[in-house]
């Protein structure tokens, strides 16, 4: 299970990371090393941060899981003390030196530091990293000239550039005013639908949404020439000069896209509370949330930000208690009972069943359900 895909040398997208392929990673033990590190002004702290983790978790070992892990920090340390690549501010790797599994990942956005030892790669981190930088389509234009960008993890990329030629003939005594202004207009409208032309490969790629910008008629023009799915999934327009720098551009477009996804999450949250009022399918609290989960019923998976709930999971038979330390052994088929996160649990069980997961910033009504719910499918 070595790492695929690009050289460790080079930066990973995070909408090219999968997480359902790594959500179906499990072991009775813990062997699992997951370890999230910023790269940059803090990346000072990390080796003694590393050192210190380290240390922490071989004394909570037994001897043979203390040798696996021994093993698999051989694997991983010269992949994360390794330097930096230009553009690089993080740095994720999952790794057991028992199962085989390596995944190496040099990101372009900065990550919380954590260093965890689970039966598990611990996923939580990375997929909330992954909805906030969802990808983005950008395009600037004015009536002469369009790029089209993409914005994947912070880092903004030019995919098309579109230009026309517009010869004021008439003040050469070429033509009449009257009907230079016609050819003009024929002429942008040939060129807006070029540019709508050019959007339509983003029906091929995740992408959040299109964020149209510019100056002028032109971002009105191009929203009304395309296509409807392709209209739906505009979910903004800007005005801004023709030449602003790229960094203004991923600014602008970063504030659109956040409040997109504020409005998406609350649009979420009120869809279950009108679940609830009318009784139609939709569950709240560990307890129903994990039954769902199990019957595979859930359809949207939410989970208030920062909401954390301790409990014990048996990896052999998979039960699951929310809110108790672990027995010496499971009630249920003896196995050896292990202390987990149940939002991270409940996560990576919504990922193998194929159910989307929404991340909720700010909610009273969802922190007052105990910061867990879904929306089911029946």
């Amino acid at each position: 299970m070595e790492g695929k895909g690009k050289s460790d040398r080079h930066l990973t997208l995070l909408s090219d990371i999968d997480l359902a392929e790594l959500s179906s990673v499990r072991d009775e033990n813990d062997v699992f090393l997951s370890v999230y590190l910023p790269i940059g002004r803090k990346s000072d702290l990390n080796a003694s941060y590393i050192a210190s983790r380290s240390r922490d978790i071989s004394k909570a070992l037994g001897k043979d899981l203390s040798a696996v892990f021994g093993d698999t920090m051989e694997m991983v340390g010269e992949f994360l003390d390794g330097r930096p690549v230009p553009g690089e501010r993080g740095r994720v790797v999952f790794a057991s030196s028992r199962t085989g599994l390596l995944r190496k990942y040099r990101i372009s956005v900065e990550p919380e530091t954590r260093m965890v030892l689970d039966t598990s790669p611990f996923l939580l981190p990375l997929a909330m990293l992954q909805d906030e930088y969802e990808d983005l389509c950008l395009v600037l234009l004015d009536s002469r000239q369009a790029r089209v960008m993409t914005v994947r993890s912070n880092i903004l990329e030019d995919r098309e550039r579109t230009k026309i030629d517009l010869m004021n003939k008439h003040k050469k005594g070429g033509w009449s005013q009257k009907r230079f202004n016609r050819l003009r207009r024929g002429a942008i409208h040939a060129f807006i639908r070029e540019v709508a032309s050019d959007l339509e490969c983003i029906r091929q790629e995740r992408m959040r949404g299109i964020i149209i910008a510019g100056p002028g008629e032109a971002k009105k023009m191009l929203a009304e020439e395309l296509p409807k799915d392709l209209k739906d999934m505009v979910i903004g327009m800007v005005d801004t000069d023709i030449e602003t720098p790229e960094g203004k551009l991923l600014s602008l477009a970063e504030e659109v896209a956040s409040i997109d996804e504020r409005e998406g999450e609350m649009r979420c949250v009120d869809e279950l509370r009108a679940a609830i009022m009318k009784g139609e399918p939709a569950s709240y609290g560990p307890g129903e949330v994990h039954t769902a989960l199990t019957e595979a019923r859930v359809r949207t998976l939410i989970i208030l930000k920062g909401t954390s709930i301790p409990g014990w999971k048996c990896e052999r038979c998979g039960r699951m208690v929310p809110g108790e330390a672990p027995p010496p052994e499971c009630p249920a088929c003896g196995g050896a009972p292990s202390v987990v996160d149940i939002v991270e649990e409940f996560f990576e069980m919504a990922e193998t069943i194929g159910a989307f997961t929404e991340f909720v910033e700010d909610s009273p009504f969802l922190e007052s359900l105990g910061g867990i719910a879904a929306i089911l499918r029946y």
